[in-house]
């Protein structure tokens, strides 16, 4: 087929008396959308409705999953949620959390920051853009974000805001939680959604931190065009450095899923006995608590391969991995419910989605 010529606009920008975001992609020759596989030479061929319903599904299954796992952020490190632990979920309590813990979403209006500035000043918008906008949000930070910020507001500007020697927590989930967006703009081109991540994702990380961010765009871009969960998870693990520990760490969870098929607790405790010895985040060294990208990705990846697309199991799954347990859930989340559509995520998760519609989250606008 013939190249086709692209042009990406953000026709709804956090639309949130709907709740969910509705990212158009007009394509300049037809209606159906195509895109590039990154698996094979054909192409992938979309109607702007199955497009429209896989990112409704990305952004919804963000949202339910973050909501999910909020209560038990970080409450469980370096242990598992054991199974007598019931985990809730019950219909308002979407709404509850959006009003009385608006916090809870950074998943989300970090991402929504960046959309903003792509609506603004279109897909070639400069790093600096971005930077301003970060850096000059409402919202408080944390970890690699907030040590960027304090650099770009202090003439540290990106990439270096990021750098490992400037930002000691470059190796922090912080970038690995707001990518999704990336793989959300670019269906089926996941080298796309990474050009996209090299100039945002470096603001605020390097090294595992970055690494997470690309791999989990990638991850959503590959997620438009097949619904094989182990081949998604392979697929976008080639954007990374075979001798980079993410890498290697994926690497381990894939085989370990291959060698205890039905045992997610036994991959969990490989994790932990190889990976879990994080000295990265200097809130990390002398406890527990770890919030480095490449052992929380390797919980995402745990309940993707186990949850087997069942929704439930695998929000389920990637919560009771514990450490950063709200944000784990909204990447799988969101991958799944990308996989599925918003059509295919099961009622019972979508249960207060409707009475949520009126509720911006919080530091965003509706800009239509």
């Amino acid at each position: 087929m013939g190249i086709l010529v692209y042009s990406y606009r953000l026709f709804q920008i956090c639309r949130m008396k709907r709740i969910l975001i509705l990212i158009s992609l007009i394509v300049l020759q037809k209606i159906s959308v195509f895109a590039q596989s990154s698996s094979s030479s054909n192409n992938l061929i979309l109607s702007k409705e199955e497009l429209q319903n896989k990112i409704k599904g990305g952004w919804a299954g963000q949202t339910i999953g973050v909501t999910f796992g909020g209560p038990y952020e970080f409450r469980f490190q370096g242990t598992f949620i054991g199974d007598y632990q019931p985990l809730l979920w019950y219909d308002g309590y979407l709404k509850e959390t959006m009003l009385n813990n608006p916090g809870l979403y950074d998943d989300l209006y970090m991402d929504l920051t960046f959309v903003d500035v792509f609506e603004k000043y279109g897909l070639d918008a400069p790093v600096d853009s971005f930077a301003n906008a970060f850096a000059h949000a409402g919202y408080s930070l944390w970890h690699a974000n907030q040590s960027a910020r304090y650099n770009i507001l202090h003439g540290i500007h990106p990439p270096l805001s990021g750098y490992w020697k400037n930002n000691p927590h470059a190796d922090c989930i912080d970038y690995q939680i707001e990518s999704d967006f990336a793989g959300l703009m670019s269906p089926g081109m996941p080298n796309s959604a990474s050009e996209i991540s090299d100039k945002i994702g470096h603001m605020m990380n390097y090294g595992d931190g970055w690494y997470g961010g690309v791999f989990v765009g990638a991850m959503y871009s590959t997620a438009f065009e097949s619904v094989d969960i182990s081949d998604i998870i392979s697929e976008a693990l080639k954007t990374i450095p075979e001798r980079s520990e993410f890498y290697q760490c994926i690497q381990d969870v894939i085989g370990w899923h291959k060698k205890y098929p039905g045992d997610w607790k036994q991959s969990w405790l490989e994790v932990q006995k190889k990976w879990a010895n994080d000295i990265g985040c200097p809130d990390g060294i002398f406890s527990p608590f770890n919030i480095d990208a490449k052992v929380n990705a390797a919980y995402v990846v745990i309940g993707l391969l186990y949850g087997e697309k069942d929704f439930t199991k695998t929000l389920e799954i990637t919560t009771r991995c514990g450490q950063d347990a709200d944000c784990n859930p909204s990447t799988a989340g969101g991958i799944l419910g990308t996989i599925l559509g918003y059509d295919h995520i099961p009622g019972f998760w979508k249960m207060g989605l409707k009475e949520a519609e009126s509720i911006n989250f919080k530091y965003t606008t509706t800009i239509l």
